[in-house]
């Protein structure tokens, strides 16, 4: 009787869940998600289960998939057959799996989008293959799909036209490709991400962007466009367009863009922005490596990182930065900096990080905001350091002094929270005052290197006894510079010392 209900009860068992029962393929993985995925094969394996869910064929070898690889199989939601080495796919081969919702085929050899896929795909994705052109009839019936991803493959023109049936489409990847011409309007309601990046663009239609209307996230970058396109949708958070060749950046081709909070031009050829570009909710702008020789004026109130690095500015004034309330992080090195305007931070209440390295500095810049946490000043002309342009820096932790031409150091006191001090690659009198500096920097556990007035190790007994006989003397020049009082003290320490 014992033995009829534990039949009975496994028996049960296999009918809940078919992998408790099911024989899984030699070389695979059955999983009780009904999700099957497979190691080295050739092919795809005979007795998959058939209510399996996922299958899971990535970086295997499989040449050539063939519609009865995949018969009986029609519950399948996801294929992947990521770095495959596919060449060839037979017509048809998905169109049995009508409940298929994605599809990865990234990493294979395909010279086309595979024909008959099923309407019901949201997700396809075909990056790093060798697809030169887009067939009309392969997309058409994807009424579906919502990620569309054909980056790294060898597309020459894109055709609007083509993605017209992509009606629900909401991220387009067409990076790394070798686009030279866009044609006619991209009709794509639903689009929400459009990545364009690295190919050979010069330009775009106009009205390119018309039906755009919930585009947020748009990259160009890494192209060949001249100027700004027109009629960029208003829906637009993230812009970028680094690495072109646009030479101005002008207020009326952006005027509408009301809703940007991110904005890269890099690596252009901009020799002017104009001032004030309307975009009040900007909160970073990135202009870095152009041909800038004026800091732009009258940014969005809300910006709170502004890029003007690798420039040609020669000046910081109030004016520029004087609206710029929010502004946390600023960076200006590699430009030719020779005047920075007394206070022109002061409106700047939340800076905590001012990167000024390599420029043409000859002092620290006064009054700078006390909210600073890092400030970068390495490769200037810094020769001295005075008390007052380091009083207002009070929650300062990280000081790069690298490659001025520095001599001397004062005590760095005023600075409490100072925690790394960039000194190497200036030209040091290590004087006893210095020595000073140093011991009571170490003192208070500050990170300094090891180069800076390093103690020389001599072998020589001479030379040695010499050595000794200046930090004698440096001792007795510090005695002699503490106040009576403190003298007193000391030596009556001294005197107890003795006494016990």
């Amino acid at each position: 009787m014992m033995w009829v209900l534990y039949i009975f009860f496994f028996m049960l068992v296999c009918t809940l869940n078919f992998l408790s029962c099911h024989a899984c393929p030699e070389k695979c993985v059955c999983e009780r998600v009904a999700s099957v995925q497979c190691f080295r094969v050739q092919t795809i394996p005979t007795g998959i289960p058939k209510d399996v869910r996922k299958l899971n064929l990535g970086y295997n070898h499989i040449k050539e998939i063939k519609g009865r690889d995949l018969s009986g199989l029609s519950g399948l939601e996801e294929v992947i057959l990521l770095s495959c080495r596919v060449e060839q796919l037979e017509a048809n081969v998905f169109r049995a799996q009508r409940a298929l919702k994605t599809l990865d085929l990234q990493k294979n050899r395909l010279r086309h989008v595979p024909r008959g896929l099923p309407p019901s795909l949201e997700n396809l994705h075909m990056g790093h293959n060798r697809i030169h052109t887009l067939q009309d009839s392969a997309l058409q019936v994807l009424k579906r799909l919502r990620t569309l991803n054909l980056q790294n493959n060898l597309i020459s023109t894109l055709r609007s036209s083509v993605l017209s049936g992509l009606v629900k489409l909401e991220a387009l990847y067409l990076e790394g490709n070798k686009i030279t011409t866009v044609q006619g309007l991209l009709r794509l309601p639903a689009l929400n991400w459009l990545n364009i990046a690295n190919n050979k663009v010069p330009s775009l239609p106009s009205a390119f962007f018309s039906s755009l209307q919930l585009l947020k996230t748009l990259d160009l970058s890494s192209n060949l466009l001249t100027r700004v396109p027109r009629d960029l949708p208003q829906s637009l958070i993230h812009l970028n367009m680094a690495r072109n060749q646009i030479r101005t950046l002008k207020s009326r081709d952006m005027a509408q863009l009301r809703n940007l909070n991110t904005l890269s031009i890099c690596d252009n050829r901009l020799v002017s922005v104009d001032g004030g570009l309307r975009l009040p909710n900007l909160t970073a702008l990135e202009l870095a490596g152009n041909q800038l020789q004026v800091l732009p004026s009258r940014l969005s109130a809300k910006l709170e990182n502004l890029d003007c690095g690798q420039n040609h500015i020669q000046e910081v004034t109030y004016q520029q930065l004087s609206g710029m309330r929010q502004l946390r992080h600023l960076f200006l090195e590699n430009n030719t900096i020779q005047h920075f305007e007394t206070n022109a931070l002061r409106n700047c209440l939340h800076l905590t990080n001012l990167a000024l390295e390599q420029n043409l500095l000859p002092t620290i810049p006064n009054g700078l905001p006390e909210t600073l946490v890092r400030l970068d000043l390495k490769g200037n002309r810094i020769s001295s350091i005075q008390e007052h342009e380091l009083k207002s820096l009070k929650r300062l932790q990280v000081l790069n002094l690298r490659n001025n031409r520095l001599s001397t150091l004062p005590t760095m006191n005023l600075l409490p929270n100072l925690q790394t001090l960039y000194l190497d690659g200036n030209p040091w009198n290590c004087s006893c005052e210095l020595l000073m500096v140093k011991k009571a920097l170490l003192a208070r556990d500050i990170d300094i290197s090891s180069e800076f007035c390093p103690e020389p190790v001599y072998t020589s007994v001479d030379v040695w006894q010499a050595y000794v006989m200046a930090q004698e003397k440096c001792e007795e020049q510090t005695e002699e510079s503490l106040p009576v009082s403190q003298t007193e003290q000391a030596d009556n320490e001294e005197y107890y010392d003795d006494d016990f």
